[in-house]
């Protein structure tokens, strides 16, 4: 199956929330090697004038594949899962993430570049911590590009 090129302008609505904690802030600055007492001790945390732990600017990735995973089960873009290289992320952050978030994601498909028998698939996430009043607040954008290697690459 070839990659759908009519993907390119297509959006993914925002899926199910994604509450951070702060034992998976713990959990994932462990994973991550990331030793600021800020991941892991609230009065850290509360000392730089944050609401709660503070997660690494990493962290985002976990939301972000969240709604790549949208684009990938899409039955009408082609994409094999197993033929897919993750060329490129990149994270502009509006505002730390925190314990205490409930996120959503949006997806967005950038666009689509047919490379030889494969294709080059660029998105970009916008991802929102939910208020009061269904209220959405800008956290972080994250972009990606995704190689999806064609048959006999």
């Amino acid at each position: 199956m070839t990659i759908n090129p009519d993907l390119q302008g297509r959006s993914y609505p925002a899926a199910e929330v994604y509450d951070v904690g702060r034992e998976k802030i713990r959990e994932f600055a462990r994973a991550v090697k990331a030793t600021h007492p800020a991941h892991f001790d609230v009065d850290a945390a509360k000392a730089l004038g944050h609401p709660d732990l503070v997660a690494p600017p990493t962290f985002a990735i976990i939301i972000a594949q969240r709604a790549d995973a949208q684009l990938i089960e899409d039955p009408e873009a082609g994409i094999d899962f197993s033929r897919v290289v993750h060329a490129d992320q990149r994270f502009t952050h509006h505002r730390p993430i925190v314990a205490g978030d409930r996120l959503v994601a949006e997806l967005h498909v950038d666009g689509v570049r047919a490379m030889g028998g494969g294709a080059m698939i660029t998105t970009r996430s916008e991802i929102f911590a939910l208020g009061s009043n269904d209220s959405r607040e800008a956290v972080t954008t994250t972009m990606s590009s995704i190689l999806v290697r064609g048959e006999g690459q």
